[in-house]
């Protein structure tokens, strides 16, 4: 057990639920899947970068603190795969990852997940409203990136 853990008692954790079948969010959404991670798009966008997309153990970890190398690497092994297929599908200008851990660290979904979001040029990411991206929309960029993976998906 982790001294770095701030999950509180009782929490029902919405990735967890996603693959316990408790969402309907997963499905229509999701973006890459295999024994040790999955990929959906995320529920919220900053306001000039649609498609943003999670990378997410299925094992429930709280935080980069408890993340064995293993998973680690499968992780980010994947979320370069993403990038390029981000890169082909939205034509973005670039890529961001982000990575969350700890209330003053600005995480707020205690089970570990990776952000992957496409950039443009003069996007002002960080200071553009971040809210919930319409069902249709998240759907369409699941989908196109689904395509990409059906037809560029290297084994790793």
């Amino acid at each position: 057990m982790s001294l770095f853990r701030h999950e509180p008692k009782e929490y029902r954790c919405p990735f967890c639920a996603m693959l316990d079948g408790e969402s309907h969010i997963i499905d229509p959404n999701l973006v890459y899947e295999d024994e040790l991670i999955f990929s959906v798009i995320s529920l919220h966008w900053w306001t000039n970068n649609p498609g943003h997309a999670l990378v997410i153990p299925k094992r429930h970890i709280e935080n980069i603190y408890e993340l064995p190398g293993p998973l680690s690497d499968r992780i980010h092994r994947f979320s370069r795969y993403l990038a390029l297929a981000m890169k082909s599908v939205h034509n973005c200008d670039g890529i961001t990852t982000r990575q969350n851990n700890e209330p003053a660290g600005n995480q707020d979904v205690w089970h570990y997940h990776l952000h992957v979001v496409p950039r443009f040029t003069g996007d002002n990411l960080h200071r553009s409203e971040f809210s919930i991206a319409p069902a249709d929309q998240r759907q369409r960029y699941a989908s196109l990136l689904r395509q990409y993976f059906a037809a560029n998906m290297p084994v790793f």
